[in-house]
């Protein structure tokens, strides 16, 4: 059975017809192409998301939301669809039973409809007993539903207009009704439903609107209006400020990281040998001078060996990787989306050129390509904050890590990370990281723009873009002498601003001497030495920055210019018109930002890589071992501290420096 037999039995109602939809001043989609893929459509969408969103509400519960009237209200819409849809599946029963030939059509898409409107209202629940109080899935449900309604809503009144004759009354009444309850539910879901129980929004008393926001707010970012309007009106303050979310809390975050580096620690650990000696003495053993003698116990203990060097990298990505895949997948869909636009340009310019062609042809373009922008725009906002979120939470782990680090070194471990050194990681280097998940993605991106780029501009323009390939594989070269010098650059700045922060806090530790002894113009020439020393490094670095940056802003344009004079050039028949023109423009254009941000974000890999070095040697460092001081209750002894034959050193490896001489 054919599709066209399926949507009519005579086959009268074709699945498409290019004369009715496209070529045509009042276009108008055929009645079998509405019953089956613009009702599918929806319900294929819901059912294919239906059981990821399932699994996900069940491993994030947030909590449970009282029956509310704007819960009656969408469980109550929900179930008034699904008797409509059943109402049609039985109007087709009733038709068949009383003999009038009907297709397969109306039967078979009322009874998908109706199941997955039955879905929808159980995943409504469903998500109120999980806390959730606005469902970003079941909103582009509704909108996709009402979109695809839309269509037939206007083709409906088209036919009821030009051939009343033809209208079922029963049908046009049921869907009528369908689309009035379709857009209730719209605007229900547009809403955002009251916090769950003893969650943390009740108990705050200044809780951060994001959480408690509808799915339109978060997408648009209308949470924060309140407090850009309050800070218009008058400066803000610290009360002003919303607290943390709890996912963005430094007691959430840093125990993340905790374990994960805790876990890289332990697969590079074996377990090593170790004999003890330890004293023991017995009530049997001979006396001398009147003293018990001291028998001596062997113990064999087993203690971790480090066998190799734990990866900080996998502990960062297995802590905030599976967000941050969150920000890649809005990229993916953002680079897709620009190369719509000049697709849709060279259509636009096309039908500007076709003078037959119908007007509606240019206000379709027109809405497309705006459509497309606002969506781009959203999107790449959306991918911008998740990055932001995942900077922030990677920053602050990394502060609390080297922060807990600090507290529990050993004293030889102290003595090669300075007060300097320690002070720089939680700023300057938990800062670099911070800095580059903002365009990390690039790494990937970059490529993919240029090659998507590179393949439409060869539709565009043939093989004369391997010109511009050639003008950017010219350039990658100097690109990567560039960054080896600059991780050069990168770590002699380190060192030297470890060492003058290490100075400089000696200098304020030992202020009162300092000016006792009149030091204060060596120590100046010290503290300016390895300043000097510091900008010099730092000239470098932006002499080579300077560099990277002028080439790669003409590569852009090197690259246009060489396609273009070679596509002219090569053949007399190739004229560079409007259309070829503008899309071209339009492409490299694209084409600028990726090879624009590539040496940014490899300088910052870079810079990134020293800092990830640098935190990966200072947690790898020895700790104190908690079981070395044996912690009794004291009874009855006068003495708070007895020390008996001390030996005291500063590390493992050095002689004792205070010890017993009996």
């Amino acid at each position: 059975m054919g599709i066209d037999s399926f949507c009519s039995p005579d086959g009268s109602d074709p699945f498409w017809d290019w004369n009715r939809t496209w070529h045509t001043h009042n276009p108008d989609l055929t009645q079998c192409f509405q019953n089956t893929v613009l009702v599918w459509i929806p319900c294929l969408y819901l059912w294919l998301f239906a059981p990821f969103y399932f699994f996900y509400l069940k491993s994030h519960d947030r909590g449970y939301i009282c029956m509310t009237h704007l819960n009656k209200a969408k469980t109550v819409t929900g179930f008034l669809l699904w008797i409509v849809c059943w109402a049609d599946v039985f109007y087709s029963f009733w038709e068949r039973g009383r003999g009038v030939a009907s297709a397969p059509v109306y039967l078979v898409s009322p009874t998908m409809l109706g199941i997955t409107m039955l879905l929808a209202t159980l995943l409504i629940q469903y998500e109120r007993m999980k806390g959730v109080q606005s469902s970003g899935i079941m909103l582009n449900f509704w909108l996709v539903a009402m979109v695809c309604a839309t269509v037939t809503f206007r083709s409906k009144i088209l036919q009821a207009v030009n051939e009343p004759a033809t209208v079922n009354v029963f049908r046009y009444t049921t869907f009528y009704i369908y689309y009035a309850l379709l857009l209730i539910s719209l605007i229900l879901s547009c809403l955002s439903d009251q916090p769950p129980l003893f969650s943390q929004a009740v108990k705050d008393s200044n809780p951060c609107p994001e959480a408690g926001a509808c799915f339109l707010s978060k997408i648009s970012f209308w949470w924060i209006t309140g407090m850009m309007v309050q800070g218009y009106k008058r400066p803000l303050e610290e009360k002003d400020l919303w607290s943390l979310n709890e996912e963005d809390r430094s007691q959430a975050v840093v125990p993340q990281l905790a374990r994960c580096w805790d876990h890289e620690c332990s697969k590079v650990k074996r377990p090593h040998e170790k004999t003890m000696y330890s004293p023991k003495r017995s009530a049997m053993a001979e006396k001398k001078d009147g003293l018990p003698i001291e028998e001596s116990e062997i113990l064999i203990m087993k203690t971790p060996q480090k066998s190799g060097s734990p990866s900080l990298f996998i502990a960062l990505c297995r802590t905030f990787g599976p967000y941050f895949l969150v920000s890649s997948f809005y990229k993916i869909i953002h680079d897709i989306l620009m190369f719509v636009g000049p697709e849709i340009l060279r259509l636009l310019i096309q039908f500007v050129n076709e003078s037959s062609a119908p007007s509606w042809h240019g206000y379709f373009y027109t809405a497309l390509l705006f459509v497309c922008t606002c969506v781009q725009t959203l999107i790449l906002q959306k991918y911008f904050h998740v990055c932001f979120v995942t900077g922030m939470r990677l920053r602050t782990a990394i502060i609390g890590a080297v922060y807990r680090k600090a507290l529990v070194i050993t004293n030889a471990a102290r003595r090669t990370s300075t007060v300097g050194e320690i002070v720089n990681l939680m700023s300057v280097d938990a800062q670099r990281f911070m800095d580059l998940i903002t365009y990390i993605n690039m790494i990937w991106s970059a490529p993919l723009q240029v090659i998507l780029a590179l393949y439409f501009l060869w539709q565009n323009l043939g093989p004369s873009v391997l010109a511009g390939v050639a003008v950017m594989v010219l350039m990658v070269p100097v690109n990567a002498v560039i960054a080896m010098k600059t991780k050069t650059y990168q770590v002699a700045q380190m060192k030297s601003k470890d060492n003058r922060i290490k100075l400089m806090n000696e200098v304020l530790n030992g202020i009162k001497v300092l000016k006792l002894y009149a030091w204060e113009l060596a120590f100046k020439d010290k503290v300016s030495a390895i300043r000097e020393s510091e900008l010099r490094v730092l000239k470098k670095a932006a002499y080579l920055g300077a560099v990277s940056t002028f080439t790669w802003v003409c590569a852009p344009f090197l690259v246009a210019l060489s396609t273009f004079a070679v596509y002219v050039l090569v053949d007399e028949h190739n004229v560079l018109d409007a259309q070829k023109a503008f899309v071209s423009l339009a492409l490299f254009n694209i084409l600028r930002f990726p090879l624009n941000m590539l040496p940014m974000v490899i300088s910052s890999m870079v810079q990134a890589s020293v800092s990830m070095k640098r935190l990966r040697v200072f947690l790898s460092h020895e700790e104190l071992d908690e079981d070395s001081v044996d912690r009794k209750a004291i009874t009855g002894s006068p003495d708070s501290i007895r020390i008996v034959d001390g030996a005291f050193s500063w590390s493992k490896d050095d002689p004792p420096t205070l010890k017993s001489t009996c």
